[in-house]
């Protein structure tokens, strides 16, 4: 036996440091070579780590959300001659602590005597795990089981392995259906819907016969039982330091412009009624077309600014960030050069770029370098919006949902649809006539969308 100490390596990109997401294994466990040991992120990428060699877990360096250095000691074993094939007793020890590290929480501890369990009315359960015991119920309830993986271990994403830590899950009892026996983040969803569902089951059967009288729910307040600190790792440690550095240093000032969509939306229809099978538009590529036409009239809003040096740094080309929501938080992938793409290829960028960043289709996100970013919740965009802006550059374009209004055309009231435009300028850069302007620019393009096209 010998100890393998193992340092983190150098993952390209410039890379100094990495922060540790998370720890799938401690001190004590046996692991076998290329199990998954832990999760880091850089600015760019996560990336699992694989034990470089078979045998037991020495000592683990850091904890969620701590940074290492390139070149530091991350993990160490206890290397033991093994055949590649944990013994019995050894492989639950490895489960049961990829299990306790996925879910954040110490094992478990004995079941209290009669003289400690709480009081009866201390016992109420929560919705929320009336569904994690739903969960953990679902193999039993559903007939369902665990399917077959390569080597005995659990292969999924960084992003499928949080989105199931956060929800509770085994991934280990989660069938899998991607290649080789890899997990997906939609066999996830699938395995919460049933839960969900049986939680919903197990409700109304406790609900009791209409009109029957049930005992009001007890108060929670100060029930620190119930409170859950979660740490900020991850993604979301990066979101929420951008965010706070966006907001603490630049001088926001947003603009809000009425469009009137009804002919674009007309003609969006008409083109998914002649795509068929090709993916459905939505409106995000029309008004990217348009904002990237605008941008050509105003181009202090395409760049970025240094504010230590002073410089304003302007760009010819688009690099268009398109803000999406994933599993692992809010990510900006960018469609590099988007004014050199003509529509259909602009539309197919933006939903690739999409589906990267949830980790959809293989393809690698890129993550950095946008100019100017487009944010939009779709049909949840609400009336009004003030995006923050996505540092360095010095605008961000938001979309809020198309609805149908009253509006006055011709001195009469009708009905049309309508949209928001809400976007967010750097004031150290554009001035309010700038911002306006190319506001109005876009408007004009989306009001009348055969403009977009020459």
């Amino acid at each position: 036996m010998s100890e393998h100490v193992f340092k983190l390596p150098d993952l390209g990109e410039g890379a100094v440091e990495a922060e540790i997401v998370a720890w799938y294994v401690r001190p004590g466990d046996m692991v076998a070579e290329d199990d998954i040991v832990a999760d880091i992120m850089t600015d760019k990428a996560n990336v699992e780590i694989p034990a470089p060699v078979a045998g037991k877990v020495l000592r683990t360096r850091g904890e969620p959300g701590d940074l290492v250095a390139v070149g530091a000691e991350l993990i160490a074993f206890e290397t033991v001659a093994m055949s590649g094939v944990v013994p019995e007793t050894e492989t639950a020890n490895v489960a049961g602590g990829q299990q306790a590290a996925q879910l954040g929480v110490e094992r478990e501890a004995p079941s209290p005597t009669p003289a400690e369990r709480p009081a009866p009315e201390a016992q109420a359960v929560s919705s929320q795990a009336k569904r994690l015991a739903a969960v953990h119920a679902l193999p039993a309830a559903a007939g369902a089981e665990a399917p077959a993986r390569v080597g005995g271990k659990v292969m999924a994403s960084p992003a499928v392995r949080r989105r199931a830590a956060e929800a509770g899950i085994d991934l280990s009892q989660v069938p899998a259906s991607g290649p080789r026996g890899r997990t997906l983040q939609s066999d996830v969803d699938a395995w919460l819907a049933r839960a969900s569902a049986s939680a919903a089951a197990g409700d109304m059967t406790s609900a009791g016969e209409p009109g029957e009288a049930r005992s009001p729910a007890p108060s929670v307040a100060g029930d620190a039982a119930l409170v859950e600190e979660i740490r900020l790792v991850g993604v979301r440690r990066v979101i929420a330091e951008r965010m706070a550095a966006s907001k603490r240093n630049i001088p926001h000032f947003s603009y809000v412009e009425e469009v009137d969509v009804t002919e674009l939306e007309r003609l969006r229809r008409h083109l998914n009624e002649q795509a068929g099978a090709v993916p459905r538009l939505t409106l995000l590529p029309f008004v990217a077309l348009a904002v990237i036409d605008a941008l050509g009239a105003f181009p202090q809003c395409n760049a970025h600014l240094d504010a230590e040096a002073a410089v304003l740094r302007r760009f010819r080309g688009v690099h268009l960030g398109v803000a999406t929501h994933t599993a692992g938080g809010l990510k900006v992938p960018v469609v590099r050069d988007a004014q050199r793409l003509d529509f259909n290829g602009l539309a197919a960028a933006i939903a690739g770029a999409a589906a990267a960043a949830r980790g959809e289709g293989g393809e690698r996100p890129q993550l950095s370098g946008s100019t100017v970013t487009i944010t939009s919740l779709g049909a949840l965009g609400g009336i009004a919006s003030t995006p923050v802006i996505n540092p360095p550059e010095v605008a961000i374009i938001g979309v809020n949902k198309a609805a149908k209004r009253p509006a006055v055309v011709d001195d009469a009231v009708v009905v049309r649809t309508m949209m928001n435009v809400s976007s967010s300028f750097d004031h150290r850069a554009v001035d309010g006539m700038d911002a306006a302007s190319m506001i109005r620019h876009v408007k004009k393009r989306l009001e009348h969308p055969a403009t977009l096209f020459m």
